[in-house]
Protein backbone atom coordinates (compact mmCIF):
# COMPACT_ATOMS: atom_id res chain seq x y z
CA UNK A 1 0.00 0.00 0.00
CA UNK A 2 1.35 3.42 -0.87
CA UNK A 3 0.20 6.98 -0.31
CA UNK A 4 -3.14 7.73 1.35
CA UNK A 5 -6.34 5.68 1.17
CA UNK A 6 -9.81 6.75 2.29
CA UNK A 7 -12.52 4.27 3.39
CA UNK A 8 -15.70 4.28 5.40
CA UNK A 9 -14.58 1.34 7.54
CA UNK A 10 -11.04 0.38 8.48
CA UNK A 11 -10.69 -3.05 10.11
CA UNK A 12 -7.39 -3.50 11.95
CA UNK A 13 -6.43 -7.17 12.08
CA UNK A 14 -7.15 -10.17 9.85
CA UNK A 15 -7.73 -12.81 12.47
CA UNK A 16 -11.07 -14.63 12.64
CA UNK A 17 -12.90 -11.56 13.99
CA UNK A 18 -11.45 -9.24 11.35
CA UNK A 19 -12.33 -11.65 8.55
CA UNK A 20 -15.84 -12.05 9.96
CA UNK A 21 -16.26 -8.27 10.04
CA UNK A 22 -14.96 -7.99 6.49
CA UNK A 23 -17.41 -10.63 5.31
CA UNK A 24 -20.43 -8.75 6.65
CA UNK A 25 -19.16 -5.36 5.46
CA UNK A 26 -18.68 -6.75 1.96
CA UNK A 27 -22.07 -8.45 2.03
CA UNK A 28 -23.67 -5.09 2.86
CA UNK A 29 -21.78 -3.39 0.03
CA UNK A 30 -19.77 -1.13 2.32
CA UNK A 31 -16.50 0.63 1.56
CA UNK A 32 -13.99 -1.14 3.81
CA UNK A 33 -10.38 -2.22 4.11
CA UNK A 34 -8.78 -4.82 6.36
CA UNK A 35 -5.13 -4.24 7.26
CA UNK A 36 -2.94 -7.01 8.65
CA UNK A 37 0.63 -6.79 9.91
CA UNK A 38 1.50 -10.32 8.83
CA UNK A 39 1.61 -11.79 5.32
CA UNK A 40 -1.47 -14.00 5.88
CA UNK A 41 -4.58 -14.08 8.06
CA UNK A 42 -4.66 -15.64 11.51
CA UNK A 43 -1.06 -14.90 12.51
CA UNK A 44 -1.89 -15.41 16.20
CA UNK A 45 -2.74 -19.04 15.55
CA UNK A 46 0.64 -19.72 13.98
CA UNK A 47 2.07 -19.38 17.52
CA UNK A 48 -0.79 -20.16 19.88
CA UNK A 49 -1.69 -22.32 21.57
CA UNK A 50 1.95 -23.17 22.15
CA UNK A 51 1.32 -26.90 22.06
CA UNK A 52 -0.56 -26.58 18.77
CA UNK A 53 -3.89 -28.20 19.67
CA UNK A 54 -7.07 -26.14 19.87
CA UNK A 55 -9.60 -26.83 22.61
CA UNK A 56 -12.49 -25.47 20.56
CA UNK A 57 -14.85 -28.28 19.62
CA UNK A 58 -14.89 -29.53 16.04
CA UNK A 59 -17.72 -32.06 16.01
CA UNK A 60 -18.02 -33.37 12.47
CA UNK A 61 -20.48 -36.24 12.96
CA UNK A 62 -23.66 -34.89 14.54
CA UNK A 63 -26.53 -36.81 12.99
CA UNK A 64 -28.00 -33.44 11.94
CA UNK A 65 -28.41 -32.18 8.40
CA UNK A 66 -29.56 -28.71 9.50
CA UNK A 67 -26.53 -26.38 9.11
CA UNK A 68 -27.84 -24.10 11.85
CA UNK A 69 -27.93 -26.93 14.37
CA UNK A 70 -24.50 -28.12 13.30
CA UNK A 71 -23.04 -24.74 14.28
CA UNK A 72 -23.94 -25.52 17.88
CA UNK A 73 -21.07 -27.99 17.99
CA UNK A 74 -18.82 -26.40 15.37
CA UNK A 75 -16.85 -23.84 17.34
CA UNK A 76 -14.38 -22.80 14.65
CA UNK A 77 -16.26 -21.99 11.45
CA UNK A 78 -16.95 -18.38 10.59
CA UNK A 79 -20.46 -17.38 9.60
CA UNK A 80 -21.24 -17.18 5.91
CA UNK A 81 -23.94 -18.23 3.50
CA UNK A 82 -21.44 -19.85 1.18
CA UNK A 83 -18.85 -21.54 3.41
CA UNK A 84 -16.24 -22.86 3.79
CA UNK A 85 -16.81 -24.69 7.07
CA UNK A 86 -13.92 -25.74 9.24
CA UNK A 87 -15.48 -29.17 9.81
CA UNK A 88 -14.36 -30.15 6.30
CA UNK A 89 -10.68 -29.56 7.15
CA UNK A 90 -10.12 -32.15 9.86
CA UNK A 91 -12.15 -34.78 11.72
CA UNK A 92 -10.26 -34.14 14.97
CA UNK A 93 -12.53 -33.04 17.82
CA UNK A 94 -9.68 -30.92 19.18
CA UNK A 95 -8.13 -29.83 15.89
CA UNK A 96 -4.56 -28.86 15.02
CA UNK A 97 -3.99 -25.10 15.09
CA UNK A 98 -2.23 -25.21 11.73
CA UNK A 99 -5.42 -26.47 10.08
CA UNK A 100 -7.26 -23.44 11.43
CA UNK A 101 -4.64 -21.13 9.93
CA UNK A 102 -5.19 -22.84 6.55
CA UNK A 103 -8.96 -22.45 6.94
CA UNK A 104 -8.72 -18.71 7.63
CA UNK A 105 -6.57 -18.19 4.55
CA UNK A 106 -9.08 -20.09 2.41
CA UNK A 107 -11.99 -18.14 3.90
CA UNK A 108 -10.34 -14.82 3.05
CA UNK A 109 -9.53 -15.88 -0.51
CA UNK A 110 -12.84 -17.56 -1.31
CA UNK A 111 -14.79 -14.48 -0.23
CA UNK A 112 -12.39 -12.08 -1.94
CA UNK A 113 -12.03 -9.94 1.17
CA UNK A 114 -10.24 -6.62 0.73
CA UNK A 115 -7.10 -7.18 2.82
CA UNK A 116 -3.76 -5.38 2.74
CA UNK A 117 -1.12 -7.66 4.25
CA UNK A 118 2.26 -6.63 5.65
CA UNK A 119 0.56 -3.45 6.82
CA UNK A 120 1.21 -3.00 10.52
CA UNK A 121 -0.51 0.05 11.95
CA UNK A 122 1.85 1.95 14.25
CA UNK A 123 -0.24 5.03 15.04
CA UNK A 124 -3.91 6.02 15.04
CA UNK A 125 -4.90 9.66 15.44
CA UNK A 126 -8.06 11.65 14.80
CA UNK A 127 -8.29 14.70 12.59
CA UNK A 128 -10.23 17.88 13.31
CA UNK A 129 -12.92 16.64 10.91
CA UNK A 130 -13.44 13.53 13.04
CA UNK A 131 -11.80 11.07 10.67
CA UNK A 132 -9.41 8.47 12.00
CA UNK A 133 -5.93 8.61 10.53
CA UNK A 134 -4.07 5.29 10.70
CA UNK A 135 -0.38 5.27 9.76
CA UNK A 136 1.54 2.08 9.12
CA UNK A 137 5.20 1.44 9.94
CA UNK A 138 6.20 2.52 6.41
CA UNK A 139 4.42 5.87 6.63
CA UNK A 140 1.41 4.94 4.51
CA UNK A 141 -1.90 6.41 5.68
CA UNK A 142 -5.48 5.15 5.79
CA UNK A 143 -8.23 7.65 6.59
CA UNK A 144 -11.50 6.19 7.82
CA UNK A 145 -14.81 7.44 9.12
CA UNK A 146 -15.00 4.46 11.45
CA UNK A 147 -12.47 1.96 12.80
CA UNK A 148 -13.17 -1.62 13.83
CA UNK A 149 -10.35 -3.05 15.96
CA UNK A 150 -9.83 -6.81 15.59
CA UNK A 151 -6.30 -7.15 16.94
CA UNK A 152 -7.09 -9.61 19.71
CA UNK A 153 -5.15 -9.76 22.95
CA UNK A 154 -1.64 -9.36 21.63
CA UNK A 155 0.38 -8.53 24.77
CA UNK A 156 1.10 -10.86 27.68
CA UNK A 157 -0.56 -9.74 30.91
CA UNK A 158 2.10 -9.16 33.56
CA UNK A 159 0.65 -9.58 37.06
CA UNK A 160 1.71 -7.12 39.79
CA UNK A 161 4.12 -9.56 41.43
CA UNK A 162 7.50 -8.43 42.71
CA UNK A 163 10.14 -9.97 40.46
CA UNK A 164 7.66 -11.15 37.80
CA UNK A 165 10.01 -9.97 35.07
CA UNK A 166 12.53 -12.60 36.21
CA UNK A 167 10.19 -15.46 35.27
CA UNK A 168 9.84 -17.09 31.87
CA UNK A 169 6.68 -16.29 29.92
CA UNK A 170 4.20 -18.72 28.40
CA UNK A 171 4.62 -17.11 25.00
CA UNK A 172 8.40 -17.56 25.03
CA UNK A 173 9.30 -20.60 27.16
CA UNK A 174 10.43 -23.78 25.44
CA UNK A 175 7.74 -26.42 24.88
CA UNK A 176 10.21 -29.32 24.69
CA UNK A 177 9.59 -31.51 27.77
CA UNK A 178 13.20 -32.72 27.64
CA UNK A 179 14.32 -29.25 28.70
CA UNK A 180 12.68 -29.84 32.12
CA UNK A 181 14.04 -33.26 33.07
CA UNK A 182 14.19 -33.67 36.89
CA UNK A 183 13.45 -29.99 37.46
CA UNK A 184 11.13 -28.35 39.99
CA UNK A 185 8.75 -26.13 38.04
CA UNK A 186 6.29 -23.47 39.19
CA UNK A 187 3.60 -22.34 36.73
CA UNK A 188 1.79 -19.16 37.76
CA UNK A 189 -1.76 -19.04 36.38
CA UNK A 190 -4.97 -21.00 36.69
CA UNK A 191 -6.22 -21.03 33.10
CA UNK A 192 -5.95 -23.50 30.25
CA UNK A 193 -2.54 -22.23 29.13
CA UNK A 194 -1.13 -22.96 32.59
CA UNK A 195 -2.54 -26.48 32.73
CA UNK A 196 -1.68 -27.15 29.09
CA UNK A 197 1.91 -26.32 30.02
CA UNK A 198 1.80 -28.46 33.16
CA UNK A 199 0.35 -31.44 31.33
CA UNK A 200 3.15 -31.23 28.78
CA UNK A 201 5.75 -31.61 31.56
CA UNK A 202 4.24 -34.45 33.60
CA UNK A 203 6.53 -37.12 32.13
CA UNK A 204 9.81 -35.21 32.60
CA UNK A 205 9.64 -32.66 35.43
CA UNK A 206 10.36 -33.84 38.96
CA UNK A 207 7.82 -31.54 40.64
CA UNK A 208 5.19 -29.26 39.10
CA UNK A 209 3.24 -26.68 41.06
CA UNK A 210 0.44 -24.61 39.52
CA UNK A 211 -0.34 -21.52 41.59
CA UNK A 212 -2.87 -18.73 41.73
CA UNK A 213 -5.41 -17.00 43.94
CA UNK A 214 -9.01 -18.05 44.44
CA UNK A 215 -10.71 -21.35 43.85
CA UNK A 216 -9.97 -23.37 40.73
CA UNK A 217 -12.95 -23.24 38.39
CA UNK A 218 -13.81 -26.10 36.06
CA UNK A 219 -15.63 -25.47 32.78
CA UNK A 220 -17.93 -28.47 33.13
CA UNK A 221 -19.29 -26.90 36.30
CA UNK A 222 -19.34 -23.18 35.48
CA UNK A 223 -20.29 -23.61 31.79
CA UNK A 224 -17.69 -20.95 30.94
CA UNK A 225 -15.37 -22.49 28.37
CA UNK A 226 -12.46 -20.27 29.43
CA UNK A 227 -12.26 -22.03 32.78
CA UNK A 228 -10.22 -25.21 33.06
CA UNK A 229 -11.32 -27.69 30.41
CA UNK A 230 -11.35 -31.44 30.90
CA UNK A 231 -8.86 -31.91 28.07
CA UNK A 232 -6.29 -30.02 30.16
CA UNK A 233 -7.08 -31.31 33.64
CA UNK A 234 -5.12 -34.56 33.67
CA UNK A 235 -2.80 -32.67 36.00
CA UNK A 236 -5.49 -32.69 38.71
CA UNK A 237 -5.25 -36.48 38.90
CA UNK A 238 -1.50 -36.30 39.42
CA UNK A 239 -2.10 -33.90 42.32
CA UNK A 240 -4.92 -35.71 44.07
CA UNK A 241 -3.35 -39.13 43.53
CA UNK A 242 -0.07 -37.93 45.04
CA UNK A 243 2.35 -37.92 42.11
CA UNK A 244 4.61 -35.07 43.34
CA UNK A 245 2.51 -32.35 41.72
CA UNK A 246 0.28 -29.80 43.45
CA UNK A 247 -2.13 -26.89 43.11
CA UNK A 248 -1.08 -23.97 45.32
CA UNK A 249 -4.06 -21.86 46.36
CA UNK A 250 -2.79 -18.43 47.26
CA UNK A 251 -1.02 -15.25 46.27
CA UNK A 252 2.47 -15.14 44.80
CA UNK A 253 4.15 -12.36 46.78
CA UNK A 254 7.57 -12.27 45.16
CA UNK A 255 9.86 -14.09 42.77
CA UNK A 256 13.59 -13.98 43.50
CA UNK A 257 16.14 -15.32 41.06
CA UNK A 258 19.35 -16.67 42.54
CA UNK A 259 22.84 -16.26 41.09
CA UNK A 260 22.80 -19.84 39.79
CA UNK A 261 19.56 -19.25 37.84
CA UNK A 262 17.24 -21.05 40.28
CA UNK A 263 14.39 -19.32 42.10
CA UNK A 264 12.89 -18.79 45.51
CA UNK A 265 9.20 -17.92 45.40
CA UNK A 266 7.23 -16.56 48.35
CA UNK A 267 3.68 -17.90 48.46
CA UNK A 268 0.92 -16.72 50.80
CA UNK A 269 -1.39 -19.74 51.21
CA UNK A 270 -5.15 -19.13 51.33
CA UNK A 271 -6.02 -22.40 53.07
CA UNK A 272 -3.73 -21.94 56.09
CA UNK A 273 -4.43 -18.41 57.33
CA UNK A 274 -2.18 -16.66 54.83
CA UNK A 275 0.95 -18.49 55.99
CA UNK A 276 3.87 -17.42 53.79
CA UNK A 277 6.32 -20.04 52.63
CA UNK A 278 9.46 -19.67 50.54
CA UNK A 279 9.67 -22.50 47.99
CA UNK A 280 12.68 -23.30 45.75
CA UNK A 281 12.25 -23.94 42.02
CA UNK A 282 14.45 -24.53 39.01
CA UNK A 283 12.01 -22.82 36.62
CA UNK A 284 9.16 -20.32 37.03
CA UNK A 285 6.71 -19.80 34.15
CA UNK A 286 4.12 -17.03 33.88
CA UNK A 287 0.92 -18.25 32.22
CA UNK A 288 -1.26 -15.34 33.29
CA UNK A 289 -3.02 -14.57 30.04
CA UNK A 290 -2.95 -11.72 27.56
CA UNK A 291 -4.23 -8.18 27.21
CA UNK A 292 -5.29 -5.72 24.54
CA UNK A 293 -2.53 -3.40 23.29
CA UNK A 294 -3.81 0.19 23.03
CA UNK A 295 -0.39 1.73 22.42
CA UNK A 296 -1.05 2.57 18.74
CA UNK A 297 -3.74 5.08 19.70
CA UNK A 298 -2.81 8.69 20.34
CA UNK A 299 -4.13 10.29 23.50
CA UNK A 300 -7.08 12.03 21.82
CA UNK A 301 -8.52 8.72 20.58
CA UNK A 302 -7.14 6.16 23.00
CA UNK A 303 -9.92 3.90 24.30
CA UNK A 304 -10.48 3.52 28.02
CA UNK A 305 -9.61 0.09 29.37
CA UNK A 306 -11.31 -2.13 31.95
CA UNK A 307 -10.76 -5.42 33.86
CA UNK A 308 -7.27 -4.61 35.15
CA UNK A 309 -6.78 -2.58 31.95
CA UNK A 310 -6.78 -5.76 29.89
CA UNK A 311 -9.73 -4.99 27.59
CA UNK A 312 -11.36 -1.92 26.00
CA UNK A 313 -14.32 -0.47 27.89
CA UNK A 314 -17.30 -0.82 25.54
CA UNK A 315 -20.89 0.27 25.19
CA UNK A 316 -23.73 -2.14 24.47
CA UNK A 317 -22.93 -1.61 20.77
CA UNK A 318 -19.24 -2.63 21.12
CA UNK A 319 -18.23 1.01 20.73
CA UNK A 320 -15.56 2.61 22.90
CA UNK A 321 -17.19 4.43 25.80
CA UNK A 322 -14.95 7.45 25.25
CA UNK A 323 -14.12 7.41 21.51
CA UNK A 324 -17.15 7.65 19.19
CA UNK A 325 -17.03 5.55 15.99
CA UNK A 326 -14.30 3.30 17.38
CA UNK A 327 -15.62 -0.27 17.50
CA UNK A 328 -14.20 -3.60 18.60
CA UNK A 329 -14.76 -7.22 17.58
CA UNK A 330 -13.41 -10.56 18.66
CA UNK A 331 -11.91 -11.72 21.92
CA UNK A 332 -11.24 -8.14 23.05
CA UNK A 333 -15.01 -7.66 23.44
CA UNK A 334 -15.21 -10.09 26.35
CA UNK A 335 -15.43 -7.28 28.90
CA UNK A 336 -19.15 -7.17 28.01
CA UNK A 337 -19.72 -10.69 29.40
CA UNK A 338 -16.47 -11.37 31.22
CA UNK A 339 -16.31 -15.00 32.35
CA UNK A 340 -20.07 -15.37 31.88
CA UNK A 341 -20.77 -16.09 28.21
CA UNK A 342 -18.65 -16.62 25.08
CA UNK A 343 -17.62 -13.27 23.58
CA UNK A 344 -13.99 -14.22 24.17
CA UNK A 345 -14.17 -17.18 21.79
CA UNK A 346 -14.78 -17.73 18.09
CA UNK A 347 -18.01 -19.66 18.57
CA UNK A 348 -19.36 -16.65 20.48
CA UNK A 349 -17.90 -13.53 18.91
CA UNK A 350 -18.76 -14.59 15.36
CA UNK A 351 -22.39 -13.83 16.30
CA UNK A 352 -21.32 -10.64 18.02
CA UNK A 353 -19.72 -9.45 14.77
CA UNK A 354 -22.93 -10.25 12.91
CA UNK A 355 -24.94 -8.23 15.43
CA UNK A 356 -22.49 -5.34 15.22
CA UNK A 357 -22.86 -5.32 11.44
CA UNK A 358 -26.62 -4.90 11.90
CA UNK A 359 -26.07 -2.13 14.44
CA UNK A 360 -23.79 -0.30 12.01
CA UNK A 361 -26.29 -0.72 9.19
CA UNK A 362 -29.05 0.82 11.28
CA UNK A 363 -26.90 3.54 12.84
CA UNK A 364 -25.13 4.80 9.73
CA UNK A 365 -27.11 3.51 6.77
CA UNK A 366 -30.77 3.70 7.88
CA UNK A 367 -31.27 -0.04 7.46
CA UNK A 368 -33.76 -1.54 9.94
CA UNK A 369 -32.88 -4.62 11.93
CA UNK A 370 -34.05 -7.61 9.84
CA UNK A 371 -37.39 -8.79 11.11
CA UNK A 372 -40.51 -10.78 10.34
CA UNK A 373 -44.04 -9.58 10.98
CA UNK A 374 -46.26 -11.78 13.13
CA UNK A 375 -49.93 -11.84 14.07
CA UNK A 376 -50.34 -10.30 17.51
CA UNK A 377 -51.50 -13.54 19.10
CA UNK A 378 -49.93 -15.73 21.73
CA UNK A 379 -50.16 -18.76 19.47
CA UNK A 380 -48.35 -17.09 16.55
CA UNK A 381 -45.56 -15.67 18.71
CA UNK A 382 -45.19 -18.95 20.63
CA UNK A 383 -44.84 -20.85 17.37
CA UNK A 384 -42.13 -18.44 16.19
CA UNK A 385 -40.30 -18.72 19.50
CA UNK A 386 -40.57 -22.52 19.50
CA UNK A 387 -39.15 -22.77 15.99
CA UNK A 388 -36.21 -20.56 16.91
CA UNK A 389 -35.23 -22.10 20.23
CA UNK A 390 -35.14 -25.54 18.65
CA UNK A 391 -32.74 -24.45 15.89
CA UNK A 392 -30.76 -21.35 16.82
CA UNK A 393 -27.02 -21.62 17.22
CA UNK A 394 -26.49 -17.94 18.14
CA UNK A 395 -28.64 -18.00 21.29
CA UNK A 396 -27.20 -21.41 22.12
CA UNK A 397 -23.59 -20.25 21.91
CA UNK A 398 -24.01 -16.77 23.42
CA UNK A 399 -26.32 -17.87 26.21
CA UNK A 400 -27.85 -15.05 28.18
CA UNK A 401 -26.07 -12.43 26.05
CA UNK A 402 -27.81 -12.57 22.68
CA UNK A 403 -31.56 -12.84 22.45
CA UNK A 404 -34.33 -12.73 19.91
CA UNK A 405 -36.61 -9.72 20.33
CA UNK A 406 -40.39 -9.68 19.97
CA UNK A 407 -41.34 -6.03 19.49
CA UNK A 408 -44.90 -4.88 20.13
CA UNK A 409 -45.57 -1.56 18.37
CA UNK A 410 -47.79 1.10 19.85
CA UNK A 411 -50.44 0.05 17.36
CA UNK A 412 -50.28 -3.58 18.44
CA UNK A 413 -48.23 -4.88 15.49
CA UNK A 414 -45.59 -7.49 16.28
CA UNK A 415 -42.11 -7.79 14.79
CA UNK A 416 -39.69 -10.65 15.42
CA UNK A 417 -35.99 -9.68 15.33
CA UNK A 418 -33.29 -12.31 15.66
CA UNK A 419 -30.02 -12.19 17.60
CA UNK A 420 -30.05 -8.81 19.33
CA UNK A 421 -27.60 -8.27 22.23
CA UNK A 422 -29.88 -8.13 25.27
CA UNK A 423 -28.31 -5.02 26.80
CA UNK A 424 -28.41 -3.28 23.43
CA UNK A 425 -32.07 -4.25 23.09
CA UNK A 426 -32.92 -2.45 26.33
CA UNK A 427 -30.96 0.68 25.41
CA UNK A 428 -32.26 0.78 21.83
CA UNK A 429 -35.86 0.28 22.93
CA UNK A 430 -35.55 3.14 25.41
CA UNK A 431 -34.07 5.43 22.74
CA UNK A 432 -36.78 4.54 20.25
CA UNK A 433 -34.37 2.94 17.78
CA UNK A 434 -36.97 0.26 17.09
CA UNK A 435 -39.79 2.78 16.76
CA UNK A 436 -42.51 3.49 19.29
CA UNK A 437 -43.08 0.35 21.34
CA UNK A 438 -45.70 -0.47 23.94
CA UNK A 439 -43.70 -3.46 25.16
CA UNK A 440 -41.12 -5.98 24.00
CA UNK A 441 -40.00 -9.50 24.82
CA UNK A 442 -36.57 -11.09 24.89
CA UNK A 443 -36.00 -14.76 24.09
CA UNK A 444 -32.78 -16.22 25.45
CA UNK A 445 -31.20 -19.53 26.32
CA UNK A 446 -29.79 -19.51 29.86
CA UNK A 447 -28.49 -21.72 32.61
CA UNK A 448 -30.41 -21.78 35.87
CA UNK A 449 -29.74 -19.51 38.82
CA UNK A 450 -26.52 -20.42 40.68
CA UNK A 451 -25.85 -23.17 38.16
CA UNK A 452 -22.12 -22.91 38.83
CA UNK A 453 -22.58 -23.54 42.56
CA UNK A 454 -23.85 -27.09 42.11
CA UNK A 455 -21.95 -30.21 41.12
CA UNK A 456 -24.00 -31.44 38.12
CA UNK A 457 -22.89 -35.02 38.80
CA UNK A 458 -24.11 -35.06 42.40
CA UNK A 459 -27.57 -36.61 42.15
CA UNK A 460 -28.34 -35.84 45.80
CA UNK A 461 -28.67 -32.12 45.03
CA UNK A 462 -30.16 -32.35 41.55
CA UNK A 463 -33.43 -34.11 42.12
CA UNK A 464 -36.57 -32.42 40.77
CA UNK A 465 -40.15 -33.49 40.85
CA UNK A 466 -41.59 -34.99 37.69
CA UNK A 467 -44.44 -32.52 38.10
CA UNK A 468 -42.13 -29.51 38.20
CA UNK A 469 -42.09 -28.18 34.62
CA UNK A 470 -41.56 -24.50 35.43
CA UNK A 471 -37.87 -24.57 34.57
CA UNK A 472 -37.17 -21.98 37.27
CA UNK A 473 -34.89 -24.33 39.16
CA UNK A 474 -33.34 -25.89 36.06
CA UNK A 475 -29.54 -25.90 36.16
CA UNK A 476 -29.08 -26.79 32.53
CA UNK A 477 -29.54 -24.60 29.46
CA UNK A 478 -33.19 -23.75 28.81
CA UNK A 479 -35.23 -21.01 27.08
CA UNK A 480 -36.42 -17.93 28.96
CA UNK A 481 -38.97 -15.43 27.66
CA UNK A 482 -39.21 -12.07 29.42
CA UNK A 483 -41.45 -9.06 28.88
CA UNK A 484 -40.20 -5.49 29.30
CA UNK A 485 -41.49 -1.96 29.01
CA UNK A 486 -39.41 0.49 26.92
CA UNK A 487 -38.48 2.58 29.95
CA UNK A 488 -34.76 1.87 29.93
CA UNK A 489 -34.81 0.00 33.25
CA UNK A 490 -34.13 -3.39 31.73
CA UNK A 491 -36.26 -4.93 34.47
CA UNK A 492 -38.78 -7.54 33.33
CA UNK A 493 -42.44 -7.15 34.17
CA UNK A 494 -42.99 -10.87 33.57
CA UNK A 495 -40.95 -13.92 32.65
CA UNK A 496 -41.50 -17.51 31.66
CA UNK A 497 -38.97 -20.35 31.85
CA UNK A 498 -39.34 -23.36 29.60
CA UNK A 499 -38.20 -26.48 31.41
CA UNK A 500 -34.91 -28.04 30.35
CA UNK A 501 -34.81 -31.09 28.10
CA UNK A 502 -32.13 -33.76 27.78
CA UNK A 503 -32.09 -33.54 23.97
CA UNK A 504 -32.60 -29.75 23.94
CA UNK A 505 -35.86 -30.20 22.07
CA UNK A 506 -38.44 -27.83 23.50
CA UNK A 507 -41.43 -28.85 21.40
CA UNK A 508 -43.57 -31.01 23.65
CA UNK A 509 -47.15 -29.67 23.29
CA UNK A 510 -48.02 -30.13 26.96
CA UNK A 511 -44.69 -29.47 28.70
CA UNK A 512 -43.13 -26.75 26.52
CA UNK A 513 -45.44 -25.20 23.92
CA UNK A 514 -48.72 -25.08 25.82
CA UNK A 515 -47.45 -23.15 28.86
CA UNK A 516 -45.55 -20.75 26.56
CA UNK A 517 -48.67 -20.03 24.54
CA UNK A 518 -50.66 -19.35 27.71
CA UNK A 519 -48.00 -16.97 28.97
CA UNK A 520 -47.76 -15.04 25.71
CA UNK A 521 -51.50 -14.93 25.18
CA UNK A 522 -51.96 -13.34 28.58
CA UNK A 523 -49.11 -10.87 28.13
CA UNK A 524 -50.13 -9.80 24.63
CA UNK A 525 -53.66 -9.12 25.84
CA UNK A 526 -52.30 -5.90 27.31
CA UNK A 527 -49.34 -4.71 25.27
CA UNK A 528 -48.38 -2.15 27.91
CA UNK A 529 -47.47 -4.93 30.33
CA UNK A 530 -50.26 -4.30 32.82
CA UNK A 531 -51.97 -7.34 34.39
CA UNK A 532 -54.65 -9.00 32.27
CA UNK A 533 -56.36 -11.38 34.63
CA UNK A 534 -55.39 -14.07 37.08
CA UNK A 535 -52.73 -15.49 34.78
CA UNK A 536 -50.60 -12.40 35.46
CA UNK A 537 -50.96 -12.26 39.20
CA UNK A 538 -47.55 -13.94 39.50
CA UNK A 539 -45.10 -12.44 36.97
CA UNK A 540 -42.76 -15.48 36.96
CA UNK A 541 -44.44 -18.57 35.52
Amino acid sequence: MSGSVHVDYLVIGAGPAGLQAGYFLKKSGRDYLIVEGSDAPGAFFTRFPRHRTLISSNKVHTGWSDPELRLRVDWNSLLSDEGPLFTSYTPRYFPPADEFVRYLDDFAREHGLNIRYNTRISRVTRSDSGEFVATDEHGNVVRARRVIVATGVSRPYMPPIEGAAEAERYDEVTVDPQDFVDQRVLIIGRGNSAFETADNLIETAAVIHVAGPGSLKLAWRTHFVGHLRAVNNNFLDTYQLKSQNAILDGEILRIKRNADGTYVVSVSFSRVDEVVKDIPYDRVILATGFRFDASIFDEECRPDLIVKERFPHLTDAWESVNVPDLYFVGTITQSRDFKKSTSGFIHGFRYGVKALARILERRYHDAPWPHAGLPATGAAVADAVTERINRTSALWQMFGFLGDAVLVDAGGQVRYCEEVPVEHLHAAAARGDFGELSAYFSVTLEYGADHDQVDPFDVSVNRTSQQDTSGLDARYLHPVVRQFLPDGSGKPVAEHHITENLENEWDNPDVHVGPLRSFLTARLADGDGSPAGDALATPRT
